[in-house]
């Protein structure tokens, strides 16, 4: 899987819209069928989409991302050749709001098994400060549908829910890093390559209970490990970990807000200075995908350590693992330490 994601995506793109037999060498799933042609063709738009539909998928799908490893998710500008591959998909999986130019290209390209994983489980709205004491849902009309599954259950929270995500006070997009949700989606993603291929609806369903299984395993791990603490409080540069916070009792300081390349304002960083005396915060996190100069200048004035948080929005080299399971592992790692796990 990860010599697949050092290919570019536009050579992959080019490849699945031709038909090449040469990507069956890129993976054992497609070296199994020898080619892609009796594959379903699935385009995810960047990673925590492409990690559901490998998995879920498994022999059955070939599976192209349109984001490189390595490229910030957000920032991301589509080829011709990539807006072609989408119309030649047989489904396609997107994250409303994290990518305009995906989202575009997705409307335009008129193929009709799309999802869009925000309809798939509830989105909430995050500022810079997420707090997961004080979670009583204000006004949270989703919290008693949690236990819903499939897209009819979420399709009223699509056009609410599905836009603004990248600005400040709009439904926070980063439903992935929260194993709970990530499940919902998983679930509803299953029911969904059931529909499109039921020829083979009896292996995703199969899968897709595998991998819920083991997001299960991963929340039971964070329970577990970020139950006693010595602080609860921990700062990030991009405020991607609303919904992680809000699940295990945290309390996520962001120095900027949801889009990880704005630049904070000298009164947020005061702010966070006091903050990190009166909660007695250790680490200051900086991701794998944008700069750390920020982190370190914080931690600096402050006497902080830095430290890694990966919001997964891409899987490189640098990365700490080389899939979902194994980055959450390693961020659950970094948690334990900063905030002094007992």
């Amino acid at each position: 899987m990860n010599v697949r994601r050092l290919i570019p995506t536009t050579a992959v793109a080019g490849a699945v819209v031709l038909g090449l037999t040469a990507l069956s060498a890129c993976s054992t799933s497609d070296a199994a069928d020898g080619g892609n042609g009796d594959k379903l063709k699935v385009t995810a738009s960047f990673y925590p989409m492409q990690f559901l539909t490998e998995r879920i998928g498994g022999e059955h799908v070939a599976v192209t991302s349109l984001t490189k490893p390595g490229v910030e998710p957000h920032d991301l500008e589509l080829t011709p050749r990539q807006i072609g591959s989408i119309s030649e998909s047989d489904y396609v999986l997107y994250l409303k709001g994290i990518q305009p130019a995906v989202d575009d290209a997705i409307l335009q390209s008129g193929v009709k098994n799309t999802v869009d994983a925000a309809t798939l489980t509830t989105l909430e709205n995050h500022g810079s400060e997420v707090s997961g004491h004080d979670h009583g849902h204000e006004g949270d009309e989703h919290t008693d549908e949690h236990g819903h599954e499939g897209e009819e259950a979420h399709e009223e929270h699509s056009e609410g829910d599905g836009h603004n995500h990248g600005e400040e006070g709009g439904a926070d997009p980063h439903i992935w890093l929260d194993p709970v949700k990530y499940a919902e989606v998983a679930k509803g993603v299953g029911k969904s390559l059931e529909k499109a291929d039921p020829d083979h609806a009896a292996d995703y369903k199969k899968n897709t209970d595998a991998l819920v299984a083991e997001l299960g395993e991963l929340n039971t791990a964070y329970e577990t490990g970020l139950k006693n603490t010595s602080t609860k409080t921990f700062i990030t540069t991009h405020s991607a970990f609303g919904y992680l916070a809000e699940r295990y009792g945290l309390t996520q300081q962001g120095i900027a807000g949801i889009d990880p390349e704005a630049e904070p304002s000298p009164a947020r960083i005061q702010e966070i200075h006091t903050i990190a005396e009166k909660e007695k915060v250790t680490t200051v996190f900086f991701e794998t995908l944008a700069s750390d100069r920020t982190a370190k200048t914080l931690a600096k004035d402050t006497g902080l350590k830095t430290g890694v948080l990966d919001p997964l929005e891409g899987i490189t080299d640098k990365s700490q693992g080389a899939d979902y399971i194994e980055v959450m592992e390693s961020n659950l790692a970094a948690l334990q330490k900063a905030l002094g796990a007992k």
